[in-house]
């Protein structure tokens, strides 16, 4: 009786679907060499099924999106930039042209692929399948010390020295230069919906902007940040902003050995916490769970945001929650990313290594080691451009200016732009066009001068204060 129910069991099982069918590995038991050539013919047609969802090509529904993870070190002996496949490690694509620097890679509308140079007064642009071939070198003012786009795809962001600049990508007009920061700019980001962006630099500052105020102030007015946040007391590090545009949470990392977590809308300090390290790299998961934080000796901690006390100022201990804390780099770590479910953490450091952790365990999985000090390390989403090698940009970059519009001859800005104000020497303007450029060349010579004096009492102080007690 048991083996007759044996069977009926089985009879009620719903059939293999066609394509599983057809993916079976393994020969038919009794086919001999045959069996075996056909079943080395199912394995290859179940992993060209499989790259043929991924890629989302083929008749049947497309699997998740492909995460990648996208590296850069200040060496780059082979290459500027790689792309790799974040669960297998496959190499996908290289590109090559010059060194990227730190917070200085982005990407644009799914399309291009942006890199600012180290040390260079230029940003290096690619067409995401044309990696070989640099599609631009869109040339600065200045060397580039940190790079950003909006996630709309319509601006790029660069901070150079104490300035930041806003370019419109359709025109590729200079819109604003923003100077309220006293020393470099360290890093740059937009919220989600580009409707803000925010501003680290080495004078312990960190800026909220508002894009729409800065696009439309009266040109005789300096644009005012909607923010100034000052708690910090060293220079900032890195920062990450969460989702939910207006509304999203901030994180500043800093080398005073604090992480702040900031509410965007209401500018409120949220969160504080101290480490024995200073921090170099910060990054929260999608859902705001946890905050990673890499430190200056290569450790990486992770503080939980849903379990915290609801105390502001906290002091992160390693000895009581060793179970928080992700160790294997030998070297400061410069950049960090998490992957969409969480479960993942990618991280570069100066010993130049890339490595990647389960979450959970603190395990690491996977190390990549690169040729120098990694610079930028982060997961993304692979867009369609990345896989697809018939794929062009909908528009071809303009070419950037370097001068605000309308100022690059002294000739009056077109309606919509943007002028130049010299406060009290503004009345020149209807003497001789030539005194008063050479009037604003002596004047921009001299507060250059005047800025760098300050920049390096500004670095003799910080290294005074965080030299290390003898």
């Amino acid at each position: 009786m048991m083996p007759r129910a044996g069977k009926k069991l089985r009879s009620q099982r719903s059939p293999l679907p066609e394509a599983s069918a057809h993916a079976r590995v393994g020969p038919t038991p009794g086919a001999g060499r045959r069996g075996r050539r056909s079943g080395r013919r199912g394995a290859v047609a179940r992993v060209s099924l499989v790259m043929t969802h991924i890629r989302g090509g083929g008749g049947g529904k497309m699997a998740a999106p492909m995460e990648v993870a996208v590296c850069t070190d200040s060496a780059a002996q082979l290459w500027s930039c790689v792309v790799w496949e974040l669960h297998s490690g496959a190499n996908l694509l290289t590109y090559r042209g010059g060194q990227a620097g730190p917070r200085g890679l982005a990407l644009l509308n799914g399309e291009y692929l942006l890199a600012a140079q180290l040390g260079k007064n230029y940003i290096n642009a690619w067409e995401l399948q044309r990696k070989d071939q640099l599609q631009q070198k869109i040339m600065c003012p200045g060397p580039v010390t940190c790079l950003t786009t909006s996630p709309n795809g319509l601006y790029v962001l660069a901070g150079i020295a104490e300035s930041i600049y806003l370019w419109e990508v359709s025109t590729g007009n200079l819109l604003v230069i923003l100077s309220r920061h006293y020393q470099d700019i360290s890093c740059l980001q937009f919220t989600g919906d580009s409707s803000h962006f925010l501003s680290g630099g080495k004078d312990c500052l960190v800026l909220v902007w508002s894009l729409c105020s800065v696009l439309q102030v009266d040109p005789s007015r300096t644009p005012a940040p909607r923010h100034v946040w000052s708690r910090h007391t060293l220079p900032i590090t890195d920062l990450h902003c969460g989702l939910g545009g207006p509304l999203a949470r901030v994180a500043t990392a800093s080398l005073d050995q604090t992480v702040k977590l900031w509410e965007v809308s209401s500018g409120e300090l949220l969160l504080s916490v101290l480490f024995d390290v200073g921090i170099m790299a910060v990054t929260m998961d999608l859902a705001e769970h946890h905050m990673f934080c890499g430190g200056s000796d290569g450790s990486i901690f992770q503080v939980d945001l849903c379990t915290w006390p609801g105390q502001r100022e906290k002091s992160f201990q390693p000895e009581q929650d060793s179970g928080k804390v992700f160790r294997g780099h030998r070297n400061q770590v410069t950049c960090l990313s998490v992957s969409t479910d969480g479960s993942v953490l990618l991280s570069g450091s100066h010993d130049e290594t890339v490595r990647l952790w389960d979450v959970q365990s603190k395990q690491c999985i996977r190390t990549v080691t690169l040729k120098g000090p990694v610079t930028n390390a982060s997961i993304m989403l692979a867009p369609v451009s990345m896989l697809s090698s018939d794929f062009r940009p909908s528009l071809p970059l303009p070419h950037f200016n370097k001068h605000l519009l309308g100022a690059e001859h002294g000739d009056e800005p077109h309606r919509g732009g943007l002028t130049l104000r010299l406060g009290l020497h503004q009345q020149n303007v209807l003497g001789g066009q030539e005194q008063l450029r050479v009037r604003v060349t002596e004047l921009e010579d001299e507060v250059r001068n005047l800025r760098k004096i300050n920049r390096d009492l500004f670095d003799f102080s910080t290294r005074i204060i965080t030299r290390p007690a003898k």
